[in-house]
């Protein structure tokens, strides 16, 4: 991890502990979203997603208490997964943030990268393979406690499938390996090119969606067919170059974060936005931490909300091939996993764009907001509807004399052309608050 005066700065104006502010909505302007109010009432009201996981013992059940430790909201989108897939799936997802905690201790290894490179590339002979196998020392209270007990994952890890065994550990090897190629890179400043940011968000994203995409046919929910279509790149129009649709998937989740966490990352001394990108618009100290906490209506202020709308621009333009994903999935519990982190994500981007809050801390999606679409995006016409809406409020709000105007305009303008047949009216707008309110009613009358 690389070190500047301008990390330094910033290590002190964050005070003792380091802690980035959160830029949240009030309560009540929260409360002043009606229809989210009777979403998130009834959601509450009627227990949430419904969790089809079946725990048989006492390695499935702290696997799934760990899940929600380490992650709440994905937990939640994992246990509403079929009873086959659900098991599968949550294994999956607890090897690889096993592997992610290893990767992001910058201290328990010292100043020596090659142990950590060799656990990271013997994670998936040694972790999978050996039942006993648990590490200390490593990661922070939740994360913490899954490596010293992860030999509880290995044993149930062990009792899947031959088929979803094979796709977990080949995913896992293959992201080590891609993770140990960026242990050794100073990332103080982020990546230096387009091709690596594209490179990292494939490591530890897009190998997910592929993951992902095997163990749904692998499980037998999905077809041959719609895993060859997924993984094909010929029909992927990104210019990623890093594979097919499952990749652009993992890649708009992945940038969709990293455009949000720029302040913590910078900070924490590993940054990602491309300095290929950003050494466009920085001139004064030529680096990365330039653009926080920057004096408002100031020029660096302005540079830095330019070269934010270049980066969720980049982003907005995975979005076709996200749509395209979605529409080859057929079981409807699959296509609600698949379709909650991709609303969420455009509703993220559409919550930074253009927003010098990126600047001082973490903005976030208002939480009835996300109530509301994990209720309404389990069709294509719900997923296609939050991307027309959220497209809409982007090309709206971008600035013309942006130097990447054009480029969102047309990004924008494809989102909207793909999704057109699901533009919400104001009359359908106004019949959803009444049936949300009138759901929430009924759901409130038969607790009580």
């Amino acid at each position: 991890m690389s070190s500047s005066p301008a990390r330094e700065a910033l290590l002190k104006k964050q005070g003792a502990y380091g802690k980035i502010k959160t830029h949240g909505e009030s309560k009540l302007s929260q409360l002043s979203h009606l229809d989210e109010v009777a979403y998130a009432l009834y959601y509450k009201l009627s227990g949430g997603l419904v969790s089809k996981l079946a725990v048989t013992d006492e390695d499935t059940r702290f696997c799934d208490d760990i899940l929600g430790s380490v992650s709440r909201s994905f937990a939640a989108v994992i246990r509403q997964l079929p009873e086959k897939c659900c098991l599968d799936v949550m294994i999956f997802y607890l090897v690889l943030r096993a592997l992610d905690t290893i990767e992001d201790d910058m201290t328990a290894f010292g100043k020596d990268n090659a142990v950590k490179v060799k656990h990271l590339k013997e994670f998936h002979k040694t972790a999978l393979e050996d039942a006993q196998w648990r590490m200390d020392g490593v990661g922070e209270g939740d994360e913490q406690k899954l490596l010293q007990q992860f030999c509880r994952c290995t044993r149930v890890f062990q009792g899947l499938e031959p088929k979803p065994r094979a796709v977990i550990a080949d995913v896992t090897r293959r992201m080590a390996d891609g993770m140990a190629e960026f242990v050794g890179k100073d990332l103080g400043e982020g990546t230096q090119t387009i091709d690596e940011y594209n490179r990292y968000c494939y490591y530890v994203a897009g190998l997910v969606g592929e993951g992902l995409t095997r163990l749904f046919h692998a499980c037998g929910y999905e077809s041959a067919q719609f895993e060859q279509r997924a993984l094909d790149p010929a029909l992927v129009t990104a210019q990623h170059k890093q594979g097919g649709l499952d990749k652009s998937m993992g890649l708009f989740l992945q940038k969709t974060n990293i455009i949000r966490d720029y302040l913590e990352d910078y900070v924490d001394g590993r940054a990602f936005w491309p300095k290929e990108v950003w050494s466009l618009y920085a001139t004064d100290t030529k680096s990365l931490g330039e653009f926080a906490y920057p004096k408002p209506g100031s020029q660096v202020e302005a540079r830095a909300l330019a070269l934010l709308n270049h980066l969720v621009c980049d982003a907005l333009e995975l979005v076709p091939d996200c749509l395209s994903y979605m529409t080859l999935i057929t079981h409807p519990d699959i296509f609600r996993f698949c379709a909650i982190p991709q609303v969420m994500a455009i509703a993220t981007l559409d919550k930074v764009y253009n927003n010098k809050d990126v600047f001082s801390g973490v903005v976030k999606v208002r939480k009835g907001l996300a109530v509301k679409m994990i209720m309404t995006c389990g069709t294509m016409g719900g997923i296609k509807a939050w991307f027309h809406e959220f497209a809409v409020e982007i090309k709206r709000r971008t600035p013309p004399s942006d130097p990447s105007a054009v480029r969102t305009y047309a990004a924008c303008d494809r989102i909207l052309t793909l999704t057109a047949d699901a533009a919400p009216s104001p009359l359908r707008a106004a019949m959803i608050l009444v049936l949300a309110i009138i759901v929430a009613a009924v759901a409130y009358a038969q607790i009580a």
